[in-house]
């Protein structure tokens, strides 16, 4: 392949640096710092819904975290642990273990870079919103289902990836519910939704109050949740499941460098999980991508060296014990609201997790689950777009059918049959959509030459629509010739030319000569490479209207003529 075909692989960080300044660089430390603070406590909270231990959710922060935003074509992505991931890697756990999530991201991530490598970063923009919205809602319920365990403080085995299994599970321990631990969950979520976020304070505070509410959001919601809740189960020796209990705390080091057994039996097993991965990864980053690109005076982002960073992020990530990471929509939000500028703040947040893990992780310990289960029950609600199903009722039977189908199969399934299916329905509904729109209509032109039938052909000419084309054999006795009026067809697809052919021979047979007039360039085109215009005769595919009523009342060819 031509190099020129593909992606030059350019970070967006290289270009901020070209006229990177102090004013800058000020405010991507307060941002980097601020999206730091945020990620500390859903890193752990990820990782731990995830089915893995919290520091995996630490190290994919810092890790992925760095690389997303040192090699990224975005200026103020923020990457690591995602939620939409947790329900993919929970499920991937339990069915392959976790040396084999590990492979599989790393697989993923190569299959990102080459995405990325050949350009397909926009082909991820023409997923069907519908099938979006639907995936993201199925996530985030089965996201609020994972945490009803630690948020209740039930005493149950293993939970299942399955969805009715889970439910089944819970509703079995639900007497061993632990008072403490829905209280500390209620708390922290109440504390989360009523402190006041970073991306909603005053640019320029003015008064005591003001000043008091901008130094309160940069403290988020999700840090003070819990501190609360850490410091009550300490001073009040609540009886609930800590960091410490179940995992025994976070190692207070870097992460180390460790290759999982990889085998080529091993990746053909693993194709699955790494298609879905990758799937769901470069689909999530490039959302997010855009929503930043919505919401800041900075210049677009490019999909391609974005993916391309992503694989990179995915492909080292695991080899230092970390789970699939990409663009986060929550952390992006708050990095552009906090005055970032550039991707230095991204390296910041990444540094500022890692400063805290050096200084502070046995403080970890004594952190309860249920207060990590209440912040995630906040990520799922606001995550999902509930709203979208209140307003199914104005949308056609087609989007209601893609959405709600894609939302119940990502519950009941899995994401990977979810939007293999969503896909097919939205094609198959395409191709419907796409033949309706194409007519064959008869038309009273005075003008037409007694025998001459004139039918105006309109929309694009495919697979979906060339019965309207074969109805066109059945003409009245005494027609001499039908002419078609393509002016206003916009395309045709082999199947409709192969059509077309099948209409002039049935009308020969029958003595009718078949006349195309005004045929667009891209039809146009088709007919004289498959050799169809040689077929029909070049006098029979005419410019204008009046050029196909001489060529209908020209006499036939004689067999030396035609040959």
């Amino acid at each position: 392949m031509s190099p020129s075909r593909l992606h030059r692989f350019r970070p967006r960080l290289l270009d901020a640096l070209t006229t990177y300044d102090r004013r800058r660089f000020a405010a991507d430390l307060g941002a980097g710092i601020t999206v730091g603070i945020v990620a500390l406590p859903l890193a752990m909270a990820f990782a731990i819904a995830s089915g893995v231990k919290p520091e995996q959710g630490l190290f994919t922060a810092i890790i992925a975290g760095f690389l997303i935003a040192a090699l990224g074509g975005s200026q103020v992505q923020i990457g690591g642990p995602a939620g939409a991931f947790i329900v993919i890697v929970y499920g991937i756990v339990e069915r392959y273990g976790l040396a084999n999530l590990l492979i599989a991201t790393s697989l993923a991530g190569v299959l990102m870079f080459v995405m990325g490598l050949f350009k397909l970063g926009a082909l991820v923009r023409y997923v069907p919103v519908p099938i979006v919205i639907g995936f993201t809602n199925g996530i985030a319920v089965l996201i609020g289902l994972s945490q009803v365990k630690d948020f209740l403080g039930l005493e149950t085995p293993k939970l299942p990836a399955d969805f009715f299994s889970q439910i089944a599970v819970l509703a079995r321990h639900a007497h061993t519910l632990n008072p403490a631990a829905l209280a500390l969950a209620a708390a922290s979520l109440a504390i989360v939704v009523l402190w006041p976020k970073s991306y909603k304070m005053p640019t320029a505070p003015s008064g005591l109050l003001a000043r008091l509410r901008r130094l309160s959001a940069h403290l988020p919601g999700t840090i003070v949740a819990l501190v609360v809740a850490t410091v009550a189960t300490v001073l009040l020796d609540l009886p609930v499941e800590t960091i410490g209990s179940r995992f025994g705390g976070i190692p207070q080091a870097l992460p180390a460098f460790d290759l999982p057994e990889f085998s080529w039996t091993t990746v053909k097993q693993l194709l699955i999980p790494t298609v879905t991965i990758a799937l769901l990864g470069a689909i999530e980053s490039l959302l997010c991508a855009r929503v930043a690109d919505n919401m800041a005076p900075i210049a677009r982002h490019d999909p391609n060296q974005e993916l391309m960073a992503q694989g990179v992020a995915n492909f080292v990530t695991p080899l230092f014990g970390g789970i699939p990471a990409t663009g986060t929509i929550a952390r992006t939000v708050t990095n552009v609201r906090a005055g970032a500028q550039t991707p230095v703040a991204g390296i910041v947040h990444a540094a500022t997790v890692l400063a805290v893990v050096l200084l502070a992780a046995p403080l970890a310990l004594h952190v309860p689950l249920a207060a990590l289960a209440g912040i995630l029950a906040f990520v799922a609600w606001n995550m999902g777009e509930w709203r979208e199903f209140v307003r199914l009722r104005h949308f056609s039977v087609q989007y209601r059918t893609i959405l709600v189908g894609t939302f119940a199969l990502t519950v009941i399934f899995d994401l990977t049959v979810a939007v293999e299916v969503g896909l097919i329905l939205a094609c198959v509904f395409f191709i419907y959509r796409m033949s309706t729109l194409f007519r064959a209509e008869p038309v009273a032109d005075t003008s037409a030459p007694d025998g001459v039938k004139v039918v105006e052909v309109f929309g694009a000419l495919f697979f979906g629509a060339v019965g309207k084309i074969e109805a066109l054999t059945a003409q009245p006795p005494g027609t001499r010739a039908l002419v078609l009026d393509m002016h206003r067809l916009i395309s045709m697809d082999t199947s409709g030319l192969e059509a077309l052919a099948q209409l002039h021979r049935e009308l020969e047979r029958r003595g009718v000569r078949l006349v195309l007039a005004a045929v667009n360039e891209q039809p146009r085109s088709l007919i004289r490479r498959a050799g169809f215009e040689d077929e029909i005769g070049a006098a029979n595919v005419t410019a204008t209207l009046a050029e196909a009523y001489a060529a209908a009342l020209a006499p036939a060819p004689t067999v030396s003529e035609a040959g």
